[in-house]
């Protein structure tokens, strides 16, 4: 009987392990098979700009440089591409009558029959100061070949632009705009300006202000035909 016993013993004591081992596989069944079916995890993704398409290109069909452009030819004056209507060029020079400074007047159309260089300035500006040395040699060289200058000052007291011409030891008359409604007719609307009046009394030439001696020539060789004018 005790055979017996010890038989059934073992039986249900093999019973009970092999019943704990199947717990065991049982329990860690699930986790092994979500681990073997998960998705492995995609790897990083990596953009990679496409190439373009590459065209080779023979040195023969290289496109040559363009070659440049030639640079337009000077005109004959400065101030040609800008003259007309700017400086009334080729019309005939507006009215000019204006106090002289000292006493008398100024009058532009008296002056007709001969070159007339007309200079609107003010004693302020740096350009006018260095401008009548020049203009005063001008008037030295070739008044005997007629040339009248004359600088208009504009909104300025007598006192002041007389004391300016004896400064600089003008050769010239200056008549004085007072209200500036002669400049604003000739359209002298910057200081200075020059402009270039044939014997007709037409305006032949104009230039804004701070100019050379070369301008100055170049301006009065288009009323002075025949002159040799030179800086």
């Amino acid at each position: 009987m005790w055979a017996r016993l010890s038989i059934v013993a073992g039986l249900v004591a093999g019973v009970a392990v092999a019943a704990l081992v199947l717990g065991g596989i049982l329990a860690f069944a699930p986790e092994r098979g979500s681990a073997s079916t998960a998705a492995p995890e995609p790897a990083p993704s990596i953009a990679v700009a496409s190439p373009s398409p590459s065209i080779s290109v023979s040195p023969s069909m290289s496109p040559s440089p363009s070659p440049p452009s030639p640079p337009p030819p000077p005109s004959a004056s400065p101030s040609a591409s800008a003259a007309t209507g700017l400086f009334h060029v080729g019309e005939p020079a507006p009215a000019l009558v204006v106090p002289q400074v000292g006493g008398g007047t100024i009058d532009l159309a008296s002056l007709r029959g001969k070159p007339v260089w007309v200079n609107f300035m003010g004693t302020y500006c740096p350009p006018c100061i260095d401008e009548f040395p020049l203009m005063n040699g001008f008037a030295a060289r070739y008044g005997d070949d007629g040339l009248i200058i004359l600088a208009i000052d504009v909104k300025e007291e007598e006192g002041i632009v007389a004391a300016f011409a004896e400064r600089l030891g003008a050769t010239f008359p200056l008549g004085l705009d007072s209200d500036g409604s002669v400049a604003a007719r000739w359209d002298a609307i910057v200081l200075p300006v020059h402009f270039w009046i044939d014997k007709d009394g037409i305006v032949r030439d104009g230039a804004l202000g701070g100019i050379g001696p070369d301008i100055m020539a170049r301006g009065l060789s288009t009323i002075m035909p025949g002159v040799d004018v030179t800086p």
